[in-house]
């Protein structure tokens, strides 16, 4: 009887030990299970976060401080006045006060001034026309003759770009130009370009044309990092450097 009893406690503590690890290890599964999903979806939100929107491949201009416009009004030529967007991107308009532009195209700002307007006149008919404005550049650094902000006047490719900014200077690897463009205010697009084999090849099909805001920057030639280690006399008594490919 003594037997049977302590055997029945011991099935009754060793039954009682699984069904706490059972249990403990449905909680860790849980947790773990939780962890995750909540990792997931952080990882979601971050990912959703840093997916950079591409603008359009042809956008409109947006105005911008120091720009000046011309507003016409059709039925109110009393109000016809020129226009200076101020560094905070506000204008003064006549009998209307300040008005936040900075940043839109010619259509919004219409609009924008049309509902500025239609608290003093009835359903203004208005025309925007933009006076002084920033003209649309790039940008040349690095190994080129002369290195700053150049105005786009039509279609410009990255090679004529290159011979805008006075060519490839002698410190110049031609095989590996960069061009920086940007896609919206937190992400900007970069891509090497081998100009030397381009023009080589004389495949200008692989030439980019470039957009308002771009920026190209010609790296140097593995030659140029190290001149300042080759030895000026005594030349006779080292071989001769091979070329290295720009």
């Amino acid at each position: 009887m003594k037997r049977i009893t302590v055997v029945a406690g011991t099935l009754a503590t060793v039954a009682l030990a699984l069904s706490t690890c059972i249990a403990q290890d449905v909680d860790h599964t849980m947790v773990a299970s939780a962890a995750s999903s909540g990792a997931s979806a952080n990882t979601s939100t971050t990912n959703s976060k840093a997916e950079p929107q591409f603008s359009p491949r042809e956008p409109r201009y947006q105005i911008r401080p120091g720009d000046t416009f011309d507003v016409s009004f059709e039925l109110s030529p009393e109000f016809n006045q020129t226009v200076a967007v101020q560094p905070d991107g506000f204008v003064t308009l006549k009998s209307v006060g300040d008005v936040k532009v900075g940043g839109q195209t010619v259509p919004q700002l219409t609009d924008t001034l049309k509902k500025a307007y239609s608290t003093i006149l009835n359903d203004p008919q208005i025309v925007v026309v933009l006076k002084d404005f920033e003209k649309p550049y790039f940008t040349a650094g690095g190994q080129v003759g002369k290195p700053g902000k150049y105005e786009m006047r039509g279609d410009i490719t990255l090679s004529e770009a290159i011979e805008m900014a006075g060519g490839f200077t002698d410190n110049a690897k031609h095989s590996q130009v960069l061009l920086f463009r940007r896609v919206d205010d937190q992400w900007t697009s970069a891509k090497i370009f081998n100009v030397k084999e381009m023009l080589k090849k004389g495949n200008l099909h692989e030439d980019p044309t470039l957009q308002p805001g771009d920026m190209l920057v010609v790296p140097k030639n593995a030659l140029s990092k190290i001149k300042a280690f080759i030895p000026n006399t005594g030349v006779g008594a080292y071989a001769q450097l091979p070329t290295v490919g720009r």
